[in-house]
């Protein structure tokens, strides 16, 4: 090679030395430029490792139009999409099922992430207070109960997704609803903004995820999810199918003629003494239904019925003789979450004959009797007696039927889908500063399948209160969140209940969202010429609308109450049916 560059003339080499290096560049030029032009070209490993650059290109073009597609109708459209995005590596491929199972999957793994983040609070900020202390174990319970809700969703996902429609909004509405109880349990604390600076933009995160998880679940096609009654209800029967034979028999059993796995009684004469023992020996996850009684009497005792306690029935001798109490309460140092005399959480849970009572008082303000996230429970010829905050419909899907409940203050609150039957709420006497609201529902989303169904009820003023009726108001209630939904059907309403109807919560918050109704109601009370004029309020609900607040269509109850043995009304014709 060097002899023959040598032997070259000057002018030759001259020439070779200026050509080559554009002749290279050329070359290198045409072969880089062929990897672009040609598509379908792969180039080598060396140069690139993925997928070419154009079929990147369409591949996350298709992603994101699939997404953008996907997350029509969802409140948080912008973190619907990139979250699909960055969790599913095909989402054009990727069934509707397959799509919202990963979005609850990421959200569960969000929710551990932060139930770790909160449990750790505590060593970081070592100066709590007792309230602050017990409203982190109230966010650690409710992160728990989300987790359990989400994975029951994944599971129904994964098999029949459009018969279980109804379940999956249940259970994604409950885990939503859990998030924002966590952030209220610190209200009025000293540390408030300290402590949820730690995890509030984690929960709201969940929340969203959660929300736009139910705005695609909208696109499944649920069998009864369009406000016609499900094929499989039986219309003639006095209760909704979800309760079986055996449990409508002993609910229509006189206490004498029943057969009790347990007994309490506070003489001795029982297998224990207190509730709480008899509880503790009940099975866990009992595939049929277990039975206490518990003899008359006051017990002083906090009762829990723990997510494990599953198909519990507890049987009292009647309203004002099985009485359970308790004066947890607010400003005593409790939680509301936590102030409850009895908690129920155990799914399909059925109460009968007895009294459950916060004492706490008027001036300790929040103190509930009773709190239930039970899906499938009943409460059957049971009283809640309180002030502020009586009856905490915390979640889930809830069924009342000739009930008493006495209040003051947003009286039965909380976000399940429930429905009162048959039942009376008396207004008590409130503190002199304070106002009787009935109602304080706490939809948070549009999408979730909740709210308070008030059907054949009487809606009056307390003995206490009569004597003073005049001195304070009351309406039927206020909106606690954005999509607060409350209606009230065929019942009795009082004159106690101010002509206006209902009560702001907070200047305009909510008057547009909420979702409030009264449907062919009576006694003087009932008048609706001088109701609020909010964008939210139906001043008169005509049947098509009423009906979905029905015990077949809003909580499924021809599908599980039959087997309780609690009468129900199916739809709003009130057609009842003796039990042969």
């Amino acid at each position: 090679m060097h002899t023959l560059l040598t032997s070259q003339s000057p002018k030759r080499r001259r020439f070779l030395f200026v050509i080559m290096p554009f002749s290279a560049l050329l070359l290198l030029t045409l072969f880089l430029s062929s990897f672009y032009t040609f598509p379908n070209h792969t180039p080598p490993l060396s140069l690139f490792t993925k997928t070419p650059t154009s079929h990147l290109h369409i591949h996350r073009r298709l992603q994101t139009q699939t997404a953008v597609l996907q997350c029509d109708g969802a409140l948080y459209h912008d973190l619907c999409v990139s979250t699909l995005t960055k969790i599913i590596p095909d989402l054009t491929s990727a069934t509707l099922p397959d799509i919202i199972s990963a979005t609850v999957n990421e959200t569960i793994s969000d929710v551990r992430s932060t139930d770790f983040n909160v449990t750790n609070i505590r060593r970081k900020l070592p100066n709590l207070t007792l309230l602050e202390i017990r409203a982190l174990e109230d966010c650690h319970t409710l992160f728990l109960e989300t987790v359990s809700e989400l994975k029951t969703v994944v599971s129904d996902l994964s098999s029949s997704p459009a018969k279980k429609y109804d379940d999956l909004r249940t259970m994604l509405s409950a885990a939503m609803t859990n998030q924002d109880t966590c952030l209220d349990g610190f209200e009025g604390s000293k540390n408030q903004v300290k402590i949820s600076r730690n995890f509030r933009k984690a929960l709201k995160g969940i929340t969203r995820q959660v929300s736009n998880s139910l705005a695609l679940l909208k696109k499944i096609n649920g069998t009864t999810s369009s406000g016609s009654f499900p094929d499989h209800v039986d219309t003639s029967s006095r209760f909704p199918k979800w309760l079986k034979k055996g449990d409508r028999m002993l609910l229509q059993a006189p206490t004498n003629e029943t057969k009790y796995d347990l007994v309490v009684a506070q003489d001795g004469s029982g297998n224990f003494t207190t509730i709480g023992e008899a509880l503790n020996a009940a099975p866990n996850s009992s595939a049929t239904r277990f039975v206490i009684y518990i003899k008359a009497g006051a017990y002083f005792e906090y009762v829990e019925v723990i997510n494990k306690k599953k198909n519990l029935m507890l049987v009292g001798d009647g309203i004002g003789k099985t009485w359970i109490k308790g004066n947890r309460n607010v400003i005593d140092g409790w939680t509301t979450f936590r102030s409850a005399t009895v908690i129920v959480v155990g799914a399909n849970f059925i109460a009968k004959g007895v009294t459950i009572e916060n004492y706490a008082g008027p001036s300790k303000h929040q103190a509930v009797a009773l709190r239930t996230g039970s899906d499938f429970s009943v409460f059957y010829q049971c009283s809640f007696v309180g002030y502020q905050d009586t009856l905490y419909v915390h979640s889930l899907r809830q069924f009342y039927r000739e009930c008493d409940v006495y209040g003051t203050v947003d009286f039965i609150f909380g976000n399940a889908a429930v429905v009162f039957q048959k039942s009376n709420f008396y207004a008590r006497q409130p503190e002199a500063n304070q106002k009787n609201m009935f109602t304080a529902q706490g939809r948070d989303d549009p999408n979730q399948n909740t709210g308070i169904s008030i059907l054949e009820c009487k809606i009056a003023a307390g003995s206490e209160l009569i004597p003073n009726q005049s001195l304070f108001i009351s309406y039927l209630g206020r909106p606690w969140k954005q999509y607060s939904r409350t209606v009230v059907l065929r019942s009795y309403i009082g004159d106690l209940i101010d002509p206006a109807g209902w009560m702001e919560w907070d200047g305009d918050f909510a008057l547009r969202t909420l979702y409030y109704g009264e449907y062919m109601n009576r006694g003087p009370g009932s008048n609706t010429s001088a109701r609020v004029t909010w964008p939210g309020y139906r001043v008169a609900l005509n049947e098509t609308e009423a009906s979905q607040f029905t015990v077949g269509n809003f909580i499924q109850g021809g599908e599980w109450l039959n087997g309780t043995g609690v009468p129900y009304y199916l739809d709003l014709q009130q057609n009842l049916t003796v039990l042969s």
